[in-house]
């Protein structure tokens, strides 16, 4: 009896063409980017407190001056390249599986911030976008009276 190696990308994949097909019967064509494309695209936490919205994205072996970020209205953009690295004469590879190639990731704000205040660090290959509320913004608690 031979073992055959189980692999998770494929079970994945079966599944997201199924979902693909569904989503395009409801809705048309997907606007979803694959999974397992060829297409790089940065893992992202998005967060909130009472007084700020955090963005934290993964950017391993990439430097900030190949990082844009941006804000339109109520719309963050995440966009930069992460160059391929040169082969080496005689070198084959037997696998590759690191991406290369532009991204560009966009999200929804979901309340307003002051934009002047707004900081954007990058340390250890993780950019962190700090973005403070604006007052209206801020929850506020509500006293009841008793009548």
């Amino acid at each position: 009896m031979d073992l055959i190696p189980w692999s998770p990308q494929k079970e994945l994949t079966s599944l997201r063409k199924e979902m693909d097909n569904l989503l395009n019967r409801f809705f048309g064509e997907s606007r979803f980017p694959s999974l397992f494309s060829q297409e790089w695209s940065p893992a992202v936490d998005i967060s909130e407190t009472d007084e700020c919205i955090y963005v934290k994205a993964e950017l391993p072996g990439l430097e900030a001056k190949d990082i844009d970020v941006s804000l339109v209205g109520d719309r963050l953009t995440i966009k930069g390249e992460k160059t391929k690295e040169a082969e080496k004469k005689g070198e084959h590879f037997h696998s590759i599986e690191r991406y290369s190639g532009s991204f560009q990731r966009s999200f929804r704000l979901p309340s307003t911030v002051q934009m002047e205040k707004i900081e954007a660090t990058f340390e250890k290959g993780i950019l962190t976008v700090v973005l403070p509320k604006t007052e209206e913004a801020k929850s506020k608690e509500i006293k009841i009276t008793v009548k």
